[in-house]
């Protein structure tokens, strides 16, 4: 009995550990120093940056997010990313953010962060957002300013201004470098490409479709 017990209580601290180790996977690898300041100029390649010398100040600081973004693209939107390329100091912390703005009936095509859950905060505006899950369930919501609304790492997501307003959010995202997978432009400007049989059998339909389809994500000569 009192072996029967013993092992009962072990296995609970195991389950117990386990569900305390969680949090630690959701997003990037613990620091194990105060600042580990990103030289992106190295050459050494790691999983993440190695750490410069002499840090300053200018090192934790940018004013990228302070202004909006052009939106006069092929989708209407457009993200200005606050990431370890843009602002240094993030390496080893685990957090970014980005803003991104939607000219009225803009969309930020579905994507996936495979790095990172996003939160988004609506800074003005109003926007129809969703995310899909594994099972194909779609949960999608209208936000508007002041509005928070999380998209789970990994899941295919969008946004759509359908105002006749521009709109913009502020992003938080549990990563340095959450990385972004763009659902069309990843199966159709692949490059080299993904075989047009590969396509045509996937999104039932003709090869000349897919061409076609290809030709307006070809990179930009």
């Amino acid at each position: 009995m009192m072996a029967r017990a013993c092992s009962s209580l072990f296995l609970a601290a195991v389950a117990v550990a386990l569900v305390l180790a969680v949090p630690s996977l959701a997003g990037d690898p613990d620091y194990l120093q105060d600042i580990c300041v990103a030289d992106l100029n190295s050459e050494l390649k790691l999983n993440g940056f190695p750490c410069k010398a002499n840090a300053t100040a200018e090192d934790f600081f940018s004013g990228i997010l302070g202004k909006p973004g052009a939106t006069n693209t092929t989708t209407g939107s457009v993200v200005t990313g606050a990431n370890v390329e843009k602002v240094a100091g993030l390496n080893t912390l685990g957090v970014s953010l980005s803003r991104i703005d939607y000219a009225p009936g803009g969309l930020n095509p579905p994507h996936t962060h495979p790095r990172a859950t996003e939160v988004v905060f609506v800074l003005y505006g109003e926007l129809d957002v969703g995310f899909i899950t594994t099972a194909n369930k779609l949960f999608a919501k209208t936000i508007c300013q002041g509005d928070v609304f999380v998209f789970p790492r990994g899941l295919v997501h969008f946004q759509k201004n359908n105002a006749d307003k521009p709109a913009a959010v502020i992003s938080a995202f549990n990563s340095q470098l959450p990385g972004t997978q763009s659902i069309a432009m990843t199966l159709f400007g692949a490059s080299p490409e993904v075989p047009d049989d590969v396509l045509a059998k996937a999104f039932q339909i003709g090869t000349e479709e897919v061409d076609k389809i290809k030709t307006k994500f070809a990179p930009k000569s």
